[in-house]
């Protein structure tokens, strides 16, 4: 839901844009380093650290906001950089999930690891609904919203990870909310490029 809102979050764009744009790094360089934040909270998720692996994720998340910021900004965005940001928002996310999987989560209804690989193939399925849309000529802009887009799942992603410093059933229990709703939001997608196409072929 919240990539329908992205105007609301213009002005705090511009400033973050404006306070990192002296960075002597390319926006495309930012992208590749909040990769490798990512790469350092899967350390300390293997070293079941939670509270270092949330602080290096988080800012693996600030970075991804930062690279686009500053694109805009310094108005030398490219589609290029689109591409490797949306390339690299999948690997930080996959790398989060798989770090999961190192932890000690209990099974409830179903092992841990079936949960955390139903959270990965819905945002990859969301992801690809979008993208099949558009290339497929479904549709003439870009899929938008459900109710699981990629900022509520990884706003929910951390939170599990806080709850999991202080019970790891809470964090399990999160972990089967955000699966559930993730492949909820592939099928309204899918759903929503149906209807659309059926809109156009009238």
């Amino acid at each position: 839901m919240l990539d329908l809102h992205r105007d609301l979050f213009k002005s705090l764009e511009r400033k973050v844009g404006k306070i990192f744009s002296f960075l002597p790094i390319t926006p495309n360089q930012c992208t590749l380093i909040s990769v490798l934040f990512a790469l350092i909270s899967l350390y300390f998720l293997i070293k079941q650290n939670l509270i270092l692996a949330i602080i290096f994720f988080i800012i693996a998340g600030f970075l991804d906001f930062v690279d686009g910021a500053v694109a805009r900004y310094k108005n030398i965005a490219t589609e290029m950089g689109a591409y490797l940001d949306t390339i690299a928002d999948r690997y930080v996310e996959a790398i989060l999930l798989f770090g999961m999987l190192f932890l000690s989560l209990p099974k409830i209804l179903l092992p841990s690891y079936i949960w955390i690989f139903l959270i990965l193939f819905g945002s990859i399925l969301t992801t690809y609904a979008k993208a099949a849309a558009k290339e497929k000529d479904l549709v003439f802009q870009e899929l938008k919203g459900g109710i699981l887009s990629r900022g509520e799942r990884i706003i929910l992603l951390i939170i599990s990870l806080i709850l999991g410093i202080f019970n790891f059933f809470w964090m399990a229990y999160l972990l089967i909310i955000i699966a559930i709703l993730t492949n909820f939001t592939a099928l309204q997608r899918i759903l929503m490029a149906i209807r659309i196409n059926k809109k156009t072929e009238v």
